[in-house]
Formats: structure tokens, C-alpha cells, sequence
């Protein structure tokens, strides 16, 4: 492992809520073969499984809140972030050993704002069952095109600096499970390029408890409101863009 000093810190936010879960999630955070972390864990009111954390309590910040959805836990752990960088982590997802060292050094290297990467989806029992499962897009143009119909970007996959977190005000918490859309839409009619490397560095897991499953027709009914909010400002910017 590499020394911290000259490091730019990144702070780890994981909202966690009932997760049994939780435990692989921070191993992986606090495994980051990259030294200048933070791990910020947020409770969102759960009233389970916050045993699984004991473990952990003397290497991350753990914070307790009142019940009030993940887009609330997470703006809570950002705000609280002193890294230059944040990046969200599920409480049922797992980075990869190297997955800070690699974004961070490309965050420094292109002067990018944010990216995101591949990612790879494991099961309930954590066999990996696809690989380099993100959507792939050929130009700037057509991945803010993809926006018009739904999102493409895997949020546990995302590494931004915290000063763009703050400039844009972070995630609408009344939007109980597509906050990360709505914001990704927000990030692009700001005209920030929106990075990404080919590279699977997050592990995602699917499993009968997850929300995506439990609430699929909500989700896609907040989808859609979201679309018919932002389609013409979406509209109008792939216009100008070339390609």
C-alpha cells in the first residue's frame, strides 16, 4: 500500500438500513488497497442487523438518523465528507480491492468532476453471475441521449468530488428510489463531462430482498415523472451536441 501523504482523501458513504448485507460492504471499503480513505456509515433508523457492525466501530465514522430513505442518508454522509472525493457505496455491494486507487488516479489524471465505471452483478450468495454488465456508449452525445429513457449508471459506481456534490445540492430526497438519476440528469444539463472508464471495479448484487426488486412498479412510475420533468432541457442539449 501506497503512503497517504500528498493523497488526495476519499470518503466512502454507506447508507445502510436493514442490510444483512452490511458487513461485506464496509470489508470491501475499509480493504481498499488505496490508504487515504474515510468510511462513513450512515444508519438510516434501521432496526436490524446493526450487530453485523460491531466489528467495524474503531475504523469508520458511524452515524445514526431517523428514518428518511437513502437519498437522505447519503446527502447526511456527504455533507459530513472531508474527503475531495465521495463515492457511494450500497450496503449490499462490494468494491473492488483497487477500485479507489484506479478512479482516483483517473479523477486526478483527467481533471474529471465524475465517471463512473463497469461494474460486475453476484448473487445473494456471492457468485458472480455477469461481468462488464454496464451499458457501453460510443460518444458523450449518445449516453445523454440513454438519460431521455431511464438511467444507465450504476450510482455505486460513481466517484465525484465533492465540491460538484455541494454546487449541485446533492440528491432530491423526495425522490425515494431514483435520486441518482434525477442527479445524474442535473450533472449533464450542467454541462459537466460525465467520465467513464472501462473498467469493472464494483461488484453489484441482485437478490429477492433488494428495493429494485420490491418496487419496481413505483420505481418505474418515478422514472417516468422524472423523464417528463427533464426531456425537453435533455432535448435541447443533445441538440447541441455534436455526433
Amino acid at each position: 500500500m501506497l503512503p497517504a501523504t500528498g493523497l488526495p482523501k476519499v470518503s466512502i458513504i454507506i447508507p445502510f438500513y436493514n442490510d444483512p448485507y452490511v458487513a461485506h460492504s464496509i470489508s470491501s471499503a475499509l480493504g481498499q488497497t488505496y490508504p487515504n480513505i474515510e468510511v462513513i456509515v450512515v444508519d438510516d433508523g434501521s432496526t436490524r442487523h446493526q450487530d453485523k457492525l460491531a466489528p467495524f466501530l474503531g475504523r469508520i465514522h458511524y452515524i445514526g438518523k431517523a428514518n428518511g430513505g437513502t437519498a437522505s442518508a447519503l446527502n447526511y454522509g456527504m455533507n459530513l465528507a472531508s474527503g475531495k472525493y465521495v463515492a457511494w457505496l450500497s450496503s449490499d455491494d462490494q468494491f473492488k480491492p483497487d477500485k479507489v486507487a484506479k478512479q482516483v488516479a483517473y479523477m486526478e489524471r483527467t481533471s474529471a468532476q465524475i465517471s463512473h465505471t463497469d461494474y460486475d452483478v453476484m448473487n445473494e450468495n456471492d457468485t458472480i453471475t455477469a461481468t462488464c454488465a454496464s451499458a457501453k456508449f460510443h460518444s458523450a452525445k449518445a449516453f445523454i441521449a440513454s438519460l431521455l429513457t431511464g438511467c444507465a449508471v450504476n450510482g455505486c459506481t460513481i466517484m465525484m468530488t465533492k465540491a460538484l456534490f455541494r454546487q449541485l445540492g446533492g440528491f432530491n430526497e423526495s425522490l425515494p428510489y431514483t435520486h441518482d438519476y434525477e442527479l445524474w440528469i442535473r450533472v449533464v444539463l450542467a454541462r459537466y463531462d460525465f467520465h467513464y472508464m472501462n473498467e469493472s471495479l464494483t461488484v453489484y448484487r441482485r437478490h429477492p430482498g433488494m428495493g429494485t426488486a420490491r418496487y419496481f412498479d413505483t420505481i418505474v412510475k418515478e422514472a417516468n415523472a422524472i423523464m417528463n420533468i427533464y426531456r425537453q432541457s435533455l432535448t435541447t442539449l443533445i441538440a447541441q451536441l455534436p455526433g
